[in-house]
């Protein structure tokens, strides 16, 4: 196409050279020559027959292309019905097979479902105290969009539960009889699982498995005796993908029947973690694929340097309780000044006999460690996760880092 293209433009600008230096029509009578009987020049096209063929032909080809290849790397089939205004994000792999389910659980959260916006001054993992009815313990939770600081000049919308990332903390003994009322606020259905919890089955949480989805708007009521202690925690089970990855989960904290059962420490301290994916302005639920990777990373709800900083005297000692709330993505979670003490596992304790020394435990999805470290020097210790992008703001470090990193301050 393009030689032939060519050849009709190279035909086309030697005539009108020979015509302009003429200086004469093709008759001669004066400066503009005969027009013809339409005000024409009466001049045969400069392209040849076989030449305006090919054109066609080769147009022809790119028009049957244009409409052949769309339809072999992409659904066609999907309207605008299926996928409403779903954004996604820049760069993920999508074909002829994505249906629109996946689409609308990769779509960014569109900004005109935010229904409140937090500062840094708000904190997630606030723990929430019960009312009592009857002897049982009463929580309300409610799933809500929200826009959520993760950094002084950095916000994400998150789903939300009771307008905090991570949800409240629910803190309760083993023994107890409890009964969460959940209302969900989301723009689609969801359910709560109890992770790790030995529950009647119809409690479990499973989205059309043990339960139907709480649609939006509408409420579910869990109720159950807890009969584990330990370091649990709660999260959607309804489009988990998108739901989890976007903030819907909390710590769920057991205490023993018997105090002497508890590993103690002299702090105590819960770590959720968190992947996100930003992009112009845009959140998506961050996912282990190509389009999906996060380039932010929260614990409990912050992002270094805004993370907390623990503070605490040589000597004393520190409990860490790792969650795995974090959806797609392993952390080698690690803490300088010395190794750490493993005494619990997804809850459970381990005998005092199998307790060992590590200075890096892997925490993956649905995980949990309990860990007990001893200040053994003064200074500034960090806890954080090893792998080196999980510790920066979209690829940059600030004041010497970023994500996944927690400061211990310790003094003599």
């Amino acid at each position: 196409m393009v030689s032939a293209c060519g050849r009709i433009h190279g035909a086309r600008h030697e005539a009108h050279r020979q015509r302009s230096g003429s200086g004469h029509g093709a008759h001669g009578g004066g400066g503009g020559g005969s027009h013809g009987p339409h005000g024409g020049h009466g001049m045969e096209p400069d392209a040849t027959v076989p030449q305006l063929a090919a054109v066609g032909m080769v147009s022809t080809l790119a028009l049957a292309l244009g409409m052949v290849a769309p339809a072999n790397w992409v659904n066609l089939t999907l309207s605008a019905r299926d996928v409403g205004g779903a954004i996604m994000p820049p760069g993920m792999i999508m074909d002829r097979d994505t249906p629109a389910a996946a689409m609308l659980d990769m779509a960014a959260v569109h900004p005109r479902e935010i229904s409140a916006s937090y500062g840094l001054e708000v904190r997630g993992d606030r723990r929430l105290e019960p009312r009592i009815e009857g002897g049982v313990k009463v929580f309300d939770l409610e799933t809500s969009v929200i826009r959520w600081a993760i950094l002084p000049d950095v916000r994400v919308d998150a789903y939300a539960i009771n307008g905090q990332v991570p949800g409240p903390r629910l803190h309760i003994r083993q023994g107890d009889r409890v009964r969460i009322n959940v209302t969900n606020r989301l723009p689609e259905s969801t359910t709560i699982h109890w992770h790790g919890l030995i529950l009647p089955n119809e409690m479990d949480g499973p989205a059309e498995i043990t339960q139907e989805p709480i649609p939006p708007g509408g409420s579910y009521r869990y109720e159950f005796t807890a009969g584990q202690s330990g370091t649990y925690f709660y999260h959607s089970h309804d489009h988990v993908d998108r739901q989890q990855a976007l903030g819907l989960y909390g710590a769920l904290i057991i205490d023993p029947a018997a105090p002497q059962d508890e590993i103690t420490a002299d702090h105590d301290y819960v770590i959720q973690l968190q992947e996100w994916l930003m992009r112009e302005g845009l959140t998506f639920p961050a996912m282990p694929m190509d389009g999906g990777q996060p380039n932010y990373f929260t614990i409990n709800g912050r992002a270094y340097p805004s993370t907390d900083t623990i503070r605490m005297k040589v000597g004393e000692t520190l409990k860490v309780r790792f969650i795995g709330t974090d959806n797609g993505f392993i952390h080698p979670m690690h803490i300088h000044g010395g190794p750490f003490e493993v005494v619990a596992r997804d809850g459970e304790n381990i005998p005092e006999s199998a307790r060992f020394l590590a200075d890096t435990v892997n925490v993956g999805p649905g995980q949990r460690y309990d860990v007990v470290w001893q200040a053994r020097r003064p200074g500034k210790w960090l806890i954080h996760c090893h792998i080196g992008h999980h510790t920066t703001n979209n690829n940059v470090e600030e004041k010497g880092g970023g994500g996944l990193m927690v400061v211990i301050d310790v003094q003599s």
